[in-house]
């Protein structure tokens, strides 16, 4: 048997062990692959950086994987699935910070196209609601044409929460879906977050503190302890995971549907991983 298909059924063995409903089907011929076995058939691709559904068929040996779609077939499902995989994502991820009150904030540009380019490129541009937007990047001192992905983790380094806007929205406005999701929490961010009024009201409302490092033009500048400092590194690592392991910043999707499923996928494979792991 190959390592692909033997990596297939050890993920949906994994996801099994969840006991998430998937989507109920009132009408309709019953589908030959159940949610589950679409779903993990995705994280595995993603798992093993084969971000190309040709080459994914390719490499699966005839009749190794019971009741197969069509390639085509399957693309769909994937797409439909999205919600039940972020339900998914969500469930792995619960395992790991039930005992957590310390977590790391962060984004990274998520671009589609080079910045030459977002003139004349339709790439999901169906919807003036999801449509890509030029932004900029400070750690990178550059501009890009795409999205940008918010996430929070925890000091172990698993994603507890994600997000994806628009390119130009600044990283202070994640912070108002952060105190929907979290309590009775620190949450250390860079110089990106740092919003007296935000931290008062994330404060107040759901006893979370924001702990970011002050500018050098600051008064009364204190530079933030080392620890917060090495801790803060370990969203960066996870970030470069995704960019090295899981290819998150090469974009083969057309719509935003697409890309959004693409990107879901590649980060519940890499919360598969760390649970197989644990």
């Amino acid at each position: 048997m190959s390592k692909l298909v033997n990596n297939y059924h050890k993920i949906l063995e994994t996801l099994e062990s969840l006991n998430i409903a998937s989507i109920v089907r009132k009408t309709g011929r019953k589908p030959k692959m159940t949610d589950l076995q679409v779903v993990a058939l995705s994280l595995t691709a993603e798992y093993m950086s084969i971000d190309s559904e040709n080459l994914l068929f390719q490499m699966i040996p005839l009749g190794s994987i019971d009741n197969l779609l069509e390639r085509s077939q399957f693309n769909k499902r994937r797409r439909k699935l999205l919600d039940f995989t972020e339900r998914l994502r969500t469930g792995l991820s619960r395992n790991f910070i039930e005992f957590e009150d310390y977590f790391i904030i962060d984004s990274m540009p998520l671009e589609i196209c080079k910045i030459a380019r977002h003139k004349r490129v339709k790439i999901c541009k169906e919807n003036f609601e999801t449509a890509p937007e030029k932004g900029f990047c400070a750690s990178q001192n550059t501009w890009f044409y795409g999205y940008k992905l918010h996430a929070v983790c925890t000091m172990s380094g698993v994603f507890s929460s994600i997000d994806i806007t628009k390119a130009n929205v600044h990283d202070i406005a994640y912070l108002k879906d952060v105190k929907l999701q979290l309590s009775d929490a620190v949450i250390l961010g860079d110089r990106g977050y740092i919003s007296n009024q935000q931290q008062l009201d994330l404060f107040e409302s759901v006893n979370i503190r924001l702990e970011t490092p002050m500018r050098s033009n600051q008064k009364k500048y204190k530079k933030q302890a080392y620890v917060f400092r090495k801790t803060r590194k370990r969203i960066e690592t996870l970030f470069s995971q995704l960019c090295d392991q899981f290819m998150i910043r090469r974009n083969y999707a057309k719509s935003f549907d697409g890309f959004r499923t693409r990107i879901i996928a590649k980060i519940t494979a890499l919360n598969s991983i760390q649970y197989i792991n644990k």
